[in-house]
């Protein structure tokens, strides 16, 4: 099995991913994956849509999984079988907003945990941590944002909309007037940077 990160967005993906998919002759993902790697698969690839990730373990050893963004942040990383990375949202953020990969803490509370991402990203916002976390539609950003100003920092805060896709969006704001998101596919950058 391979899982193969296709990058958050439309040219987000590296040459060896590249070079993996041509040889892919049966390849799993969603719908979003499917459309960011269909430009480098074979006529002859059988291609799957998947929208139960729950039962990824039991599919054949000689199956591709395509993982939106990079497989190890909140991805399929977990999965048997060689992976091979991709460009994160994490990253693409960091680079846009020129913050150093090695001052931000990662909290994830896209699809789960969303009290625990809140509580998370207030403990590593006190550390001094800029957070990147991953939400997603049914987060309470507004409850996020009453619990920062709460904290009585002087706390930046970006929302990352479509990161990688023409319509990529990044609004800055601070705890007293938070940016607030409009895109289904967002993150937050979180912290004083």
């Amino acid at each position: 099995m391979k899982i193969i990160g296709v990058g958050c967005g439309p040219g987000l993906i590296s040459e060896l991913a590249i070079k993996e998919l041509k040889k892919a002759r049966i390849v799993y993902g969603s719908e979003r994956a499917i459309e960011l790697a269909r430009p480098y698969l074979t006529s002859t690839c059988s291609v799957k849509s998947i929208d139960d990730f729950k039962t990824l373990s039991r599919l054949p050893k000689e199956s591709t999984i395509l993982s939106t963004g990079d497989p190890m942040l909140a991805g399929l990383g977990y999965l048997p079988g060689e992976v091979i990375p991709g460009i994160s949202s994490l990253q693409v953020a960091s680079a846009r907003l020129h913050i150093p990969l090695a001052r931000i803490s990662v909290v994830v509370a896209h699809g789960r945990g969303h009290e625990k991402g809140m509580a998370d990203t207030l403990a590593e916002v006190k550390r001094g941590k800029i957070v990147f976390l991953l939400a997603d539609p049914k987060f309470d950003v507004d409850e996020l944002y009453s619990r920062l100003l709460g904290l009585g920092e002087p706390l930046q805060i970006a929302v990352c909309e479509n990161l990688g896709y023409p319509d990529e969006r990044i609004i800055v704001g601070n705890v007293q007037s938070p940016p607030r998101t409009s895109a289904a596919l967002y993150s937050l950058m979180i912290g004083e940077f």
